[in-house]
């Protein structure tokens, strides 16, 4: 008897890994990503200046799905994104005061991590982690609205952190389109960098962390296996009324 019961016990373990492994479904997505970022900084005890960044290229996001029935799952990818922010201020310079504008800018690769629920075929919120290591940094500086000849544009800088922490949250609606929100813990710049050719630290003191909005394009879409299915049960159910 107990080897019978040791059998069923085996027997309904089988079916239900089996059932369970039919529900998951693994595939890959990917979109483009449309940034408006922001940044909160302190600029030796200073605050505000903070304007407005459109980013609208070059932002590409690959993610591997694991959507574990029709109402959960877990996402993981790469992406490359051009994040940075725009900050004015007024410099007093030699007594005269004199609105200057500086943009920066990192391109990061990322590998961002996290889970979705909702309805995988129609809608659903989404929210996670990724870590981002800057690969190329530019630095533009303009004064009194005119561009100056000043320029840093740097691969692998040590003008910034090696990499950064953040959190990102998101609502899907049909058919691939959604808004994410995005925040970066790290702080954008390495405020002990020394700069030797102005034998200055140019980012002491200048507290700055991302974040942003964005319009992402298909990122969680996937046409054949989630689309395809929703479409075969329709024609189903159309074929069986018809016969």
């Amino acid at each position: 008897m107990a080897v019978k019961k040791l059998l069923a016990v085996l027997l309904l373990l089988v079916a239900g890994l089996q059932e369970m492994q039919s529900q998951v479904k693994f595939y890959a997505t990917g979109g483009p990503e449309v940034i408006f970022s922001l940044a909160g900084i302190e600029h030796n005890g200073q605050t505000g200046g903070n304007v407005l960044r459109f980013a609208p290229f070059f932002n590409v996001q690959a993610y591997g799905n694991v959507d574990f029935g029709s109402h959960f799952g877990v996402v993981f990818g790469g992406a490359i994104r051009n994040v940075g922010f725009i900050y004015e201020y007024t410099d007093p310079g030699d007594g005269l005061f004199t609105n200057v504008k500086k943009k920066y800018r990192n391109y990061d690769f990322g590998l961002p991590v996290g889970f979705k629920i909702g309805m995988m075929n129609k809608w659903l919120l989404y929210g996670g982690y990724e870590i981002e290591f800057p690969f190329h940094y530019k630095e533009k500086t303009f004064i009194d609205g005119a561009k100056t000849d000043y320029k840093v544009s740097d691969w692998f800088s040590s003008r910034t952190p090696s990499y950064y922490h953040s959190i990102f949250v998101g609502v899907q609606l049909p058919y691939g389109f959604n808004l994410k929100f995005k925040y970066y813990f790290s702080e954008f710049f390495n405020q002990n960098y020394f700069d030797g050719a102005t034998n200055t630290y140019p980012y002491k003191g200048l507290k700055a962390n991302v974040w942003y909005f964005s319009l992402n394009f298909s990122i969680f879409r996937n046409k054949w296996q989630i689309y395809q299915e929703a479409y075969e049960k329709k024609q189903k159910k159309v074929r069986e009324a018809v016969y």
